[in-house]
């Protein structure tokens, strides 16, 4: 890596790049929650137990998002990180507009295995291109704007699963949260624009230079407490967060005779505002 005179980003780049990661990280938690609204009529129509729901809802996307994030993250750290979130919302969106086509269990997995696939994508290029974009002291700040896609995505996505599930069935659902991000991803690769690697610190990588391999990453994350620490955490936080966003519209639905927009509407009040704040 050198010091390097690079030409400046203006800062409407930055922010349209930005804005259109938020809206990207939007779907990304739209499609991801989507069907936590949805697992009354599906069980209904398809047959499937809770526990299946449970399987389609969590071990069925966990596993492939979790297991492909260091991978996904290493493709990022060699090639373009524009395309590879561009392609990434193409198969996540593709994905979850598949989901309303589904017949059965089997389907309906394999639709929800390729979402995680798609979304262990985004994130890890995201991350990479805004800190090429922004110096250490506005990183923070750029980084939690991008975050907030997590609570706009799970309340719309609440809004929406609820309303249109009611009014024209699950399947419908899933089409038009997935639609618009195919539509998105041309956005992504048309209008965004890779920034040089370093930029905000004033570096260039030199692409000669050797990078280091997904073990050497791995041995090197393990010597860190910090890490350890904060991946324990957030572990734990992911596994009581997901659980109650996914179960808590059934829980409303069937405790308290609610419909399907009723649920999406308080629930995403109160998981989305709040999150965001």
């Amino acid at each position: 890596m050198s010091e390097v005179s690079q030409p400046l980003i203006s800062e409407n780049v930055k922010r349209y790049t930005l804005g259109v990661l938020v809206v990207v990280y939007t779907f990304n938690f739209i499609d991801r929650q989507i069907l936590s609204i949805l697992i009354e009529p599906i069980k209904a129509d398809l047959g499937i137990s809770d526990f299946g729901m449970g399987l389609l809802s969590g071990t069925a996307f966990a596993i492939f998002y979790a297991t492909l994030g260091m991978p996904l993250a290493l493709v990022a750290d060699r090639w373009n990180r524009r395309n590879l979130i561009g392609l990434s919302l193409a198969v996540w969106s593709g994905m979850t507009a598949l989901s309303g086509f589904a017949m059965n269990f089997w389907q309906l997995a394999v639709a929800r295995i390729g979402v995680g696939i798609g979304e262990a994508g985004c994130s890890p290029s995201a991350h990479s291109m805004l800190a090429d974009l922004y110096p250490a002291k506005q990183r923070a700040t750029a980084l939690s704007i991008y975050a907030l896609g997590i609570p706009i995505g799970i309340m719309f996505g609440m809004f929406a699963g609820g309303a249109i599930a009611d009014a024209f069935g699950w399947r419908m659902a899933f089409f038009v949260v997935g639609i618009p991000g195919l539509l998105l991803s041309f956005v992504v690769f048309l209008t965004v624009k890779e920034p040089p690697r370093g930029h905000a610190d004033g570096v260039q990588t030199n692409s000669a230079e050797k990078n280091p391999t997904i073990l050497e990453v791995a041995r090197y994350l393990a010597t860190r407490r910090s890490f350890l620490h904060l991946a324990t955490g957030g572990g734990l936080t992911a596994f009581v967060g997901y659980g109650l966003v996914t179960w808590a519209p059934t829980f409303f639905v069937r405790s308290y005779d609610m419909s399907l927009t009723e649920a999406g509407f308080w629930l995403g009040l109160v998981l989305g505002i709040p999150g965001g704040v």
